[in-house]
């Protein structure tokens, strides 16, 4: 049966990802907080690893983004590198399927992992970095793009959403998911009004390590200010 878009409209999706090898990674905690999360609006939910995709996806059948990260010694891509992640991804039960659009070296080309991501009956997120990702990704085949990459290429991370970027994928396709540095309502609120068909928020919600450090920051740059 074809993915009905038409779910994610203006829904926020929560990113279940916890920090490798921090207190919530484990299979019952990435539940625990996709469950809450559904519980409190979310429509659905972006899930790292088959493993995790697999014990979330026994415990609801709302959407799940599925994506599988890696650290190579040879390419700089991370998100669903090779066809066997996408694979696995489909087998445990993802029906979106999330891969590095970026135009940098890796190991399969973008091209071969949506092919196998639409043989598997599934669908094709490309996560992009800049427009031109999303316009190579369209034209190969994904359906949704997502600004979830914008700012990760270089050398230092964002801490602010790519609007623009979004703005200028809605120009192309109206499935835009809004993704990355997505941390406070505003943001959310910002990222429907530049286009975004749905909006993921993960660290604001699902790794209170990253969280509390916020605050310690905000705290600490404070009383350095003497404010």
């Amino acid at each position: 049966m074809p993915f009905d878009f038409s779910q994610l409209e203006n829904g926020l999706i929560v990113s279940c990802q916890p920090v490798k090898g921090g207190a919530m990674d484990n299979a019952a905690m990435v539940v625990g907080f996709a469950l809450a999360a559904l519980d409190g609006g979310a429509i659905a939910l972006r899930i790292e690893s088959a493993d995790y995709v697999r014990a979330v996806r026994a415990a609801t059948d709302r959407p799940i983004i599925g994506l599988v990260k890696r650290d190579l010694d040879d390419s700089p891509v991370r998100i669903t590198p090779f066809i066997e992640d996408v694979e696995a991804l489909a087998s445990a039960g993802a029906d979106i399927i999330a891969y590095d659009a970026t135009d940098r070296v890796r190991p399969v080309s973008t091209r071969a992992l949506i092919e196998r991501i639409h043989a598997a009956g599934k669908v094709a997120m490309a996560d992009c970095s800049i427009l031109a990702d999303a316009e190579r990704a369209l034209t190969e085949g994904a359906e949704i793009v997502g600004s979830t990459l914008a700012g990760y290429t270089g050398p230092v991370e964002p801490t602010e959403p790519d609007f623009a970027l979004m703005r200028g994928m809605r120009a192309l396709t109206p499935y835009v998911i809004a993704e990355g540095c997505v941390r406070t309502t505003d943001h959310a609120v910002k990222a429907h009004a530049a286009g975004a068909y749905a909006v993921v928020v993960g660290s604001a919600i699902t790794r209170p390590e990253h969280v509390t450090s916020w605050f310690r920051s905000a705290l600490d740059d404070a009383q350095a200010s003497g404010a």
